[in-house]
């Protein structure tokens, strides 16, 4: 028999409270589901034991990064770059993030934003890790910094991607990957007019759970085993099989990661 294709999620917080009930039987579903590895973006120095825990129950399946989500770039911001820095001198990790910038919620910290994020690519380039993107009603202030930064050791996954085409490539011209979750089967979500424009070499599949469920489940928890309703998405959007959608996107993943 066919064995089939490993999905990655290369977006989950699934260390998160709202999972603290039924983690195991969560993981068991995306496993049953098909769902293999899970890359686990940090969002401050509060969330690294409860990372830790999840690495240690699931070790060949979860994938840790480190840094300073935008929303948690505070006063306190540059203790807790201090500490992603203490964190990548001490262990392994599969990326920065996720970083970027967040103004939908808070714009008073735009320059800290701005300054967290260009100083966590920096720490990227130095330890040869890709980086992966938070970006809130802020392309121009995200694109500011990447166009400061730019070079051939610049890579990594543009998480959540939901702007335009142009966007899109702008994105790509900074050796990013779009991350693409449940805002593809959105009705409103836009991206799934022009994204059989961009090759699917370009493309990661995530989740970004508990946050950002794909129909049927839009508005309740979100969950890795759900990838597959954006796998069924994307399978029609580039008119190809699920099986060769899960295969791509996990090895565009493994070109980012380096596992």
């Amino acid at each position: 028999m066919e064995t089939k294709p490993i999905i990655t999620d290369t977006h989950a917080h699934l260390y998160s409270e709202e999972f603290n009930q039924d983690r195991d039987e969560m993981m068991q579903r995306a496993l049953a589901a098909g769902v293999s590895r899970f890359f686990i973006p940090a969002i401050d120095s509060a969330y690294t034991a409860a990372m830790y825990d999840l690495e240690q129950k699931y070790p060949d399946n979860v994938f840790l990064m480190t840094g300073v989500h935008p929303t948690h770039v505070k006063d306190n911001y540059l203790d807790e770059l201090q500490f992603v820095e203490y964190e990548l001198k001490k262990r392994k990790f599969y990326a920065i993030g996720e970083i970027g910038v967040d103004l939908y919620w808070d714009k008073t910290h735009l320059k800290e934003q701005q300054l967290a994020f260009k100083k966590q690519i920096q720490l990227a380039k130095e330890y040869q890790l890709p980086i992966v993107i938070h970006c809130r009603d802020a392309f121009d202030e995200v694109f500011e910094v990447l166009e400061e930064e730019k070079s051939a050791d610049l890579f990594g996954i543009f998480h959540c991607f939901s702007g335009t085409y142009e966007q899109a490539l702008q994105a790509l011209s900074y050796n990013m990957k779009l991350g693409i979750g449940g805002v593809v089967t959105f009705k409103n979500g836009k991206i799934d007019q022009f994204l059989d424009k961009i090759d699917i070499k370009h493309i990661v599949l995530e989740t970004d759970a508990p946050y950002l469920a794909p129909v049927p489940f839009r508005g309740k928890r979100n969950e890795s085993s759900y990838l597959v309703n954006v796998i069924d998405k994307l399978s029609n959007i580039y008119g190809i099989s699920v099986d060769e959608v899960a295969r791509i996107t996990t090895e565009n993943s493994k070109a980012i990661f380096g596992i």
